[in-house]
């Protein structure tokens, strides 16, 4: 079974992207999906998180907007989440895996967003990157409620530039055309993993 990690920047258009896998049918891994479960009511993450973070819970839900100002910016901070979210995602998706490998699929898609930030991409057979240019980016990421520049720019700086993971991937998925166009795209991209076309292209450095 092929493993796809599929990542891209803020704005770009992964989450429409990774949807587009799925309704071919390849079954995907929503790293932040996952970690929204566990960090919602009755989740698995939020009693240690509250424990870690005193305050960061209310309503029996973890406060996200709370939690990002106690760690970002602080990696300290930052890395003791990381510490009690990781080994949880680690277990769901191996759970995910072996419900794929039960049904039979020749692919699934893992959908996660610092993949090159945290190394991941050694573990993935292919990389696919989502990609837009830089100003639909900032125009997509803008109208969205609460944010704005100063905000986006930070989560910028801690993301690997677009240049860089496009440079990195095997394949590169371009939302700036349309998502009519990022359609056939993931299909062309699906077609050439079957073919065994991403052996022929160069591994992310």
């Amino acid at each position: 079974m092929i493993t796809i990690g599929l990542t891209g920047s803020i704005g770009m258009g992964k989450s429409t992207t990774t949807t587009m896998f799925a309704e071919e049918g390849v079954p995907v891994y929503d790293a932040d999906a996952e970690v929204h479960k566990l960090q919602g009511k009755g989740g698995g993450a939020v009693e240690a998180i509250e424990a870690a973070f005193p305050g960061a819970v209310k309503d029996g839900a973890v406060d996200r907007q709370t939690l990002g100002e106690r760690v970002f910016g602080h990696p300290e901070a930052l890395n003791r989440l990381n510490g009690i979210i990781y080994p949880m995602l680690g277990a769901g998706r191996a759970a995910f895996f072996a419900d794929a490998e039960a049904r039979g699929c020749d692919m699934v898609v893992l959908d996660i967003p610092m993949l090159f930030e945290t190394g991941g991409e050694a573990r993935m057979d292919v990389v696919v990157v989502v990609s837009a240019p830089e100003q639909v980016q900032r125009e997509r990421v803008l109208a969205r409620p609460g944010y704005g520049a100063d905000r986006l720019d930070a989560i910028l700086a801690r993301q690997m530039h677009d240049k860089e993971k496009r440079a990195r991937a095997h394949f590169v998925i371009d939302t700036g055309q349309g998502f009519d166009h990022a359609r056939e795209q993931v299909r062309q991209v699906i077609v050439a993993i079957r073919a065994g076309d991403w052996k022929r292209r160069a591994s992310p450095a």
